[in-house]
């Protein structure tokens, strides 16, 4: 049987000396008259035509050298079983993991035992150099940067999700192991490129909580593997994580937030059940958002929702009560979550707590984490930013203000205060404060 030739060019795996049809995800070009395949199905390929009997000229990794690497990590017993998990997949897969149950560690010892050049993916600019550092401790090798106003590529090399998706037709041919970060963001469609184009045949997923609301668990299945290995945080507390106790606290707003949340929540609920809007799923929302284009009363139904959403999440009495735990808890570190920077504001100016939002500079949000880390500052108040993708040092309470139903932020929010302590005893304590007899009580039970 005639030997075939497999080359990269450009995210695409070329196939050339057959023309058998049933080669996975295999087309032909009709400006070229080749036949290729998306990058990713290279494994699939290989293992196609050994099935069939031919023997492979293969072209399509370019790697450049990398000498034996070791991580000096020992892997608990569960960072072990995961780390089989994988390798017992074929080296493909997603492992779910709390934050701060050593997701990294693993992967460095992935990255090890796989021995080939590896591209780290992340989300963030605090994790690329995150990443870098812990790269750059490990193994004795140049480690490259793709993101945050650098472009190096070496054998390991860590990327933001930007970058790789940039630089993905280029650099597809460059690495044997493929490391996604967060990889909840691979979900995103413009982002499933990055795994479309690269061929590399090994595949790592980490996260807190594989869940996305557009149902993309299928694509990040076929693009990098299942999930091969999964632990919540009750799996880990106690001996691994810190125990953990979620306290949730209801409040009232006042009677002149209730009469602003009650109007605005009024004209919404008429709105949606006069038009048959049910909510049951998110194209339901898609839907509101689709009319508000060129239906003023759906416009105003939205308009509306976000102020009585505003009022419910920002009640006066959240901040009385966030008095009395910030008393409670003298002492020791606390993280305050909200969704909306304006409350950031508003807390930090009021009980003078250094504050993170979207618009906190990198170098100004690193001083403040380094001086929460060292003992300087005891607490810090965050909107949405710390959720992930961020180092955040130890802290033993959390108190989320508001926030979405996504399960996933809620998961991101608890790892941030499960780091045991240096003498492993701490009990963390996660508030959770929920006004009284308004939506967000549904908001609440759906993130649980």
């Amino acid at each position: 049987m005639p030997s075939v030739t497999l080359t990269y060019e450009d995210g695409t795996v070329g196939v050339a000396g057959t023309s058998e049809e049933s080669l996975p995800g295999v087309e032909t070009d009709d400006r070229s008259g080749t036949r290729r395949a998306a990058a990713y199905r290279y494994p699939a390929l290989r293992d196609a035509l050994r099935e069939a009997g031919h023997e492979i000229d293969d072209h399509v990794l370019d790697l450049p050298e990398l000498p034996p690497l070791d991580s000096a990590y020992s892997l608990r017993e569960y960072q072990r079983e995961a780390l089989d998990a994988w390798e017992a997949n074929d080296r493909r897969g997603v492992l779910e993991l709390p934050t701060g149950s050593g997701k990294t560690v693993i992967a460095l010892a992935a990255i090890a035992a796989t021995g080939t050049p590896a591209l780290v993916v992340v989300p963030t600019v605090d994790l690329l150099e995150q990443w870098h550092r812990e790269l750059s401790a490990t193994f004795d090798v140049p480690v490259g940067r793709l993101g945050g106003g650098e472009q190096t590529v070496e054998a390991l090399t860590v990327a933001t999700y930007d970058s790789a998706y940039l630089r993905a037709d280029e650099l597809g041919d460059r690495f044997g192991l493929l490391v996604l970060d967060e990889v909840h963001h691979l979900g995103g469609e413009g982002y499933r490129d990055i795994a479309r184009l690269f061929a590399a045949p090994a595949r790592l997923g980490l996260t807190a909580t594989f869940e996305r609301p557009d149902g993309a668990h299928e694509a990040v299945a076929e693009l990098v593997g299942p999930v091969v290995y999964d632990l919540d945080p009750d799996d880990l507390a106690g001996e691994h994580l810190a125990d953990y106790e979620v306290r949730r606290v209801e409040v009232e707003l006042t009677d002149a937030e209730r009469e602003r949340y009650e109007e605005a929540q009024g004209t919404f609920l008429e709105y949606v059940r006069e038009v048959g809007i049910t909510f049951r799923s998110g194209s339901d929302y898609q839907e509101l958002v689709k009319r508000s284009g060129n239906d003023p009363r759906a416009r105003e139904a939205l308009l509306a929702k976000q102020r009585a959403r505003e009022v419910m999440m920002n009640a006066d009495a959240k901040l009385a009560e966030l008095s009395r735990i910030l008393d409670r808890h003298r002492g020791e570190r606390v993280i305050v979550f909200t969704a909306h920077t304006a409350l950031v504001y508003r807390i930090s100016e009021r009980f003078l707590i250094p504050a993170i939002t979207a618009e906190t500079g990198t170098e100004e949000r690193r001083e403040i984490l380094s001086r929460f880390r060292d003992g300087t500052y005891s607490r810090v108040v965050a909107a949405n930013v710390l959720d992930e993708g961020v180092d955040v040092p130890e802290a033993s309470v959390g108190v989320i203000l508001s926030g979405s139903g996504s399960e996933r932020e809620f998961t991101q929010r608890l790892g941030r205060i499960l780091r045991p302590g240096a003498d492993g005893a701490k009990t963390a304590t996660l508030y959770e404060l929920v006004t009284n007899e308004t939506a967000e009580e549904r908001v609440a039970r759906r993130r649980r």
